[in-house]
């Protein structure tokens, strides 16, 4: 309950696994911005989830973001930033970082859907819409955002 989500690895170390609490129980203020009202910070409107459900698109953004922790960082001993005890991985370095102009508490400029006013970043099968997390790009030393 103290997290959105983590990854680790399995003894000898031959295969990893990444955990994903239920956003909309599970800190929604936190685990689910910036669909839901944040725990601290700027109090503005939430955003609309891109797929109508609050919990499981902020799902999509934590599973996105351990995906990338656990495709760079699988062991602990992978690409990081910062101490190892507590390091900055490929996403949880741009926290909170969406779109062109983010900065904390604002997700940046992203794409809205006309219809629904739902925001997002990335398009996916069927016509569904995601909001994906920024990433640390290491050639620019800087975060990189889909949009």
């Amino acid at each position: 309950m103290g997290n959105c989500g983590y990854h680790g690895s399995g003894q000898g170390k031959r295969t990893v696994f990444i955990w994903v609490g239920n956003s909309a129980t599970q800190c929604p203020g936190q685990c689910a911005w910036p669909f839901h009202q944040p725990i601290y910070g700027p109090q503005a409107k939430p955003l609309g989830a891109p797929n109508g459900d609050v919990g499981a698109d902020g799902m999509v953004v934590n599973i996105a973001s351990l995906l990338a922790g656990v495709v760079t960082n699988p062991y602990g001993n992978g690409y990081y930033q910062g101490p190892a005890e507590a390091p900055l991985e490929a996403a949880s370095a741009c926290a909170g970082l969406y779109g062109k102009g983010a900065y904390p508490g604002y997700a940046g400029e992203l794409l809205v859907d006309s219809i629904t006013g739902a925001s997002y970043n990335a398009h996916g099968t069927n016509g569904r819409t995601y909001l994906l997390p920024g990433l640390f790009d290491p050639n620019k030393s800087a975060c990189s955002t889909i949009v």
